[in-house]
């Protein structure tokens, strides 16, 4: 996966040391109520689309940014539905990085779904009684957690208590 230019530079200055960073995922439905997925290059594991912002990057800029770079799909960030601090992770250069993740419940606008870059190997629509495996469980509950809220918006985004 591309390392962005500004954490490359982080990097510079803290070595492998432990870096938060602010991400954003996208729950994207379809009007056949399919959620697209991409196929990770660095897992082989099927999730949902997501990514780093950029500083300075609104959040829901930087998600429609996002989806268009790996799946070539124009999408439309509807609802914020979760905030969620995830777990530290080592990534395969000994990286440490712990992501703040809002996942937004998105909108298909326009756009043939297909791979945009090196992050993903395979990008479809699979409808939501049919996802595809390996599936990573951050997906899967970040998928639950948007569906949940398209079910009962007064209920608001997922947040721990």
């Amino acid at each position: 996966m591309p390392i962005p230019p500004f954490i490359t530079a982080l990097r510079d200055q803290v070595g492998h040391d432990l870096l938060w960073l602010p991400g954003v995922t996208a729950v994207v439905l379809d009007a056949a109520d399919r959620v697209l997925m991409v196929r990770r290059a660095d897992t082989g594991w099927w999730a949902l689309v997501s990514g780093i912002l950029e500083p300075g990057e609104e959040p829901a800029v930087g998600l429609v940014r996002e989806i268009a770079e790996e799946t070539a799909v124009e999408a439309e960030a509807v609802a914020l539905t979760s905030v969620r601090a995830g777990a530290p992770v080592t990534h395969a250069n000994g990286d440490l990085a712990q992501y703040l993740d809002l996942t937004f419940l998105c909108r298909y606008v326009a756009g043939e779904a297909r791979v945009g870059d090196d992050e993903s190997l395979e990008v479809g629509w699979f409808p939501l009684d049919a996802l595809p495996e390996p599936l990573t469980a951050t997906s899967r509950e970040r998928l639950r957690w948007a569906l949940e809220y398209r079910a009962d918006p007064s209920a608001g985004p997922a947040f721990v208590r």
